[in-house]
């Protein structure tokens, strides 16, 4: 899809500051059309946030969260409340004890096939609301010439029910409700040289999750043991072995007499009591991988793997790249089998503590890539996308497989950024049984795909006014059947600009959106909206 966002208090130099809080409130008028159909609306919006932050030795963190409510006085379709939002925190308890948050809230599509609406006034289809939080301590020490690590780390998600399906003519995707996840940690091992010539590293973790919708679970845990031997000053080899056990399970849902799946008030399965827990996915065994790692400065590193896990091969890496003090660059290749609630957490997870959060009066912010607002401070200052967490919200789990890239950069008032990558599912469903075959099951072995793009431009062209542009695009595709065909493409793209004046405690923003996508089998839908307002920050 295509985003630009027009918004700014122009404070740019707020990163840099050792802390701020910056409450406000809001009041503006729009008008969003639907210029595929000719339908014009008009609605008042009332809204309350914050934007707080601190950055000190001991303590990084950022939040910045909006509420609103929308007012159509003419059609009561409009009126609702939107949620957006995004906080990571990390604080130094004692030397080597670490505590760490994060949490959003955020719209996202829902059904990989349906609707990719740009505009998110009103009833909008395929479009759910979305929280998710996590926390929890880690443990990094030594005793004696050992490293000891450890962590444990809690995570819960939520998503709203979408008001209006995605047009999908024949089968609908469960709809996913709460989850809880625990993932806890541990390694001990020697650096190089200390003991040996070469590090050694013994770690494991145990996981879980447990999800409301069919009372389906994840659990996982592995133990391994990893060798690194330095071949020079920059370069590395390194290799692992161990053994992994990963089960995935679920209950039937209950059926009519037609054997047609009976829903609750909210549309979701009701699952049955009697039934027994269906195996979604279970492996286990031996697991292995090597690599090299690259590292000719602090400022660089390259790391690639190979191996095999998840019963067949695996490739994964990273390169992390702060390029100066006000250029980062990110990318990541991941493998890995996921469930929505623990990628959506680990992802909140590798989001920098300090991002770029201008103002968003359509509050279309945090579901696809996050900018890091120091981006030269390290690899991880450049930001990260959430868009292959968000290609839909499935309750099955899958094999995750893709590559995210993202170059953030800051130069006095001008800030800017791009993001995109490519992202794969496997799904993973119970093969017999009544699970396997009820309409809106996902059956085993189908896969998803989608690409995405998003890029930003930010300037202060004074020290009282700002513009802010952000355009986005992406491709989904399914193989599961939309009614019209398996394997139907749908394309979304927008753009979005703001300007924004501020005047001591009173500040005026405008901003303009434009929006499109095309579901195959479906008339491509274009929409406007523009927006004027006024912000008081306390």
């Amino acid at each position: 899809m295509v985003v630009a966002s027009l918004a700014a208090t122009p404070a740019a130099a707020q990163s840099d500051r050792a802390h701020y809080v910056q409450p406000y409130v809001e009041v503006a008028q729009a008008v969003a059309a639907d210029l595929s159909n000719d339908d014009v609306t008009t609605y008042t919006s009332l809204a309350a946030g914050v934007d707080a932050g601190v950055n000190t030795a001991r303590s990084q963190a950022q939040i910045s969260y909006r509420y609103e409510r929308r007012f159509d006085w003419a059609d009561d379709q409009v009126t609702q409340d939107v949620h957006s939002g995004l906080a990571r925190a990390a604080v130094t308890v004692a030397p080597g004890l670490n505590l760490e948050a994060g949490g959003i809230a955020t719209r996202a599509r829902t059904d990989i096939r349906g609707a990719a609406p740009g505009n998110l006034v009103g009833d909008v289809a395929n479009v759910s609301q979305v929280y998710s939080l996590y926390a929890g301590p880690s443990l990094a020490t030594r005793a004696g010439p050992l490293n000891v690590g450890a962590s444990y780390f809690v995570g819960f998600t939520k998503v709203e029910t979408p008001d209006v399906p995605g047009p999908v003519p024949v089968q609908r995707l469960d709809y996913f409700d709460t989850s809880t996840s625990h993932l806890a940690q541990g390694s001990v091992g020697t650096a190089a040289g200390e003991v040996f010539p070469f590090a050694i590293q013994l770690s494991g973790a145990y996981e879980r999750e447990d999800a409301s919708q069919l009372d389906q679970t994840y659990e996982g845990w592995f133990g391994r043991g990893d060798v690194t031997l330095p071949l020079s000053g920059h370069v590395a080899i390194r290799g692992g072995v161990g053994y992994e056990r990963i089960k995935a399970t679920q209950r039937d849902p209950l059926v009519d007499a037609t054997g047609a799946p009976l829903l609750d008030g909210n549309g979701r399965y009701v699952t049955d009591p009697a039934s027994p827990e269906r195996i979604a996915y279970d492996t286990d065994g031996l697991i292995y991988d090597a690599g090299v790692i690259w590292r000719p400065s602090p400022r660089l590193e390259l790391q690639a793997s190979a191996g095999w896990r998840y019963g067949g091969e695996t490739y994964f890496g990273s390169l992390s790249y702060a390029i100066d003090r006000n250029v980062g660059l990110a990318i990541v290749a991941y493998d890995g089998v996921e469930t929505f609630g623990r990628q959506l957490r680990d992802g909140l997870r590798e989001l920098p503590t300090a991002f770029e959060a201008r103002p968003d009066p359509f509050g279309q912010q945090f579901a696809g890539c996050v900018f890091g607002a120091r981006p030269g401070t390290g690899g991880a200052g450049a930001g990260g996308c959430l868009n292959d967490v968000f290609q839909s919200i499935a309750t099955a789990s899958y094999r995750a497989r893709g590559i995210d890239a993202v170059l953030s950069a800051s130069y006095g008032r001008t800030r800017f950024g791009i993001g995109g990558g490519y992202a794969n599912r496997r799904f993973n469903a119970p093969r017999s049984g009544t699970g396997g075959g009820v309409p809106g099951i996902v059956t085993y072995g189908l896969e998803d795909q989608s690409a995405y793009a998003q890029a930003f431009y930010g300037r202060d062209l004074s020290r009282i006014s700002a513009i802010d542009l952000t355009v986005f695009g992406s491709w989904y595709s399914s193989g599961l059947a939309n009614g019209l065909g398996a394997g139907g493409d749908v394309y979304g793209g927008g753009a979005n600009a703001t300007y924004s004046l501020q005047l001591g405690r009173l500040g005026t923003l405008a901003s303009i959106g434009l929006y499109g996508f095309d579901q195959e089998g479906f008339d491509t839908q274009w929409s406007a909206q523009a927006l004027l307002g006024a912000r008081y920050t306390f």
